[in-house]
């Protein structure tokens, strides 16, 4: 009986520490280097001299979380429309350049700015748009604070940054004017299931409930609650879904499953190439061509 009860220990003292260091790898992942992205991004899609030479202002928001949210204002000339761009999760703002140099191109004022616990924004978790999208909500509020509440304005975003985006816009409000959803998740457990099999191969049961409650407790949500596609039905105004045919780390089904159960106003562009976020480097001139269809069909009317 001894033997049973010191099995039974170690077993479920296994499965504690198993759920609390996944429940760390969801809060505190890995992010990569300030080095390491702007190598990337400059080596492919700019320079740094001529970012450093565009016209823009720095500053920050509050978050209602209760650290500063850093950002960029980079105007565009004569232009009284606005593009905000969210980034996707373990890089920074510096990875948004590439898509707001496409949007000043048309004529956008852009907003690059970091998420909560990346680049030079405070906060200490990462939560897959839970938190996200209320920083979200506060960027909007400034450009209407700052711009007024009349103005065009439209959302980018990129992985989590879709998936911020997205519950932002059915969750909280629809406050922007057209959204532009590249590669996001549908639903954060069946992200989290997929990727236990693939490179765990384990199964979601019993760990992602163990670890949802875990995670309540550690960061006050459940992983239930982080769901793009949850809300997705709710969002009125138009959205550009895309994504990468070959992703294999967030599967195009996903995007096309939010595209169905998005009502209303929508476009659907599967890239023919590139892995995870890889859409716009990989088909850079059928990506435009769908960004300005989507744009002529509800926006340049």
């Amino acid at each position: 009986m001894r033997n049973i009860v010191r099995i039974l220990a170690v077993l479920t003292g296994g499965m504690l520490g198993l759920i609390y260091f996944f429940t760390n790898k969801i809060m505190y992942i890995k992010k990569k280097t300030d080095e390491e992205i702007l190598i990337r991004e400059t080596n492919k899609h700019f320079t740094l001299e001529d970012f450093e030479s565009l016209p823009k202002e720095e500053f920050l928001i509050s978050s209602p979380f209760g650290y500063n949210i850093h950002a960029y204002y980079i105007p565009a000339k004569q232009a009284d429309k606005y593009m905000i761009f969210c980034h996707g999760v373990t890089v920074n703002k510096i990875n948004s350049i590439k898509y707001s140099n496409l949007f000043l191109k048309r004529g956008f004022n852009v907003i690059i700015y970091d998420h909560r616990r990346h680049g030079r924004s405070g906060g200490k978790t990462t939560s897959y748009g839970y938190y996200e999208k209320h920083d979200l909500k506060a960027v909007v509020d400034w450009v209407k604070m700052r711009f007024g509440a009349d103005k065009l304005i439209g959302i980018h975003g990129e992985s989590m940054g879709a998936a911020t985006l997205l519950q932002y816009a059915g969750d909280i409000e629809d406050g922007a004017d057209f959204y532009i959803a590249d590669c996001p998740f549908s639903d954060f457990r069946a992200q989290l299931s997929y990727r236990l099999h693939v490179e765990f191969k384990l199964p979601s049961w019993p760990l992602l409930p163990l670890a949802s409650s875990l995670l309540k407790i550690r960061d006050g949500y459940r992983i239930d609650e982080v769901s793009p596609i949850r809300c997705v039905g709710c969002i009125k105004n138009p959205v550009l879904f895309i994504h990468s045919k070959p992703d294999d780390y967030i599967l195009a089904a996903m995007t096309e499953e939010l595209y169905q159960q998005k009502q209303g106003p929508k476009q659907l562009f599967l890239a023919e190439n590139g892995a995870h976020a890889l859409s716009y480097e990989e088909n850079t001139e059928a990506y435009e061509e769908a960004i300005d269809r989507f744009l002529a069909a509800y926006i340049d009317k």
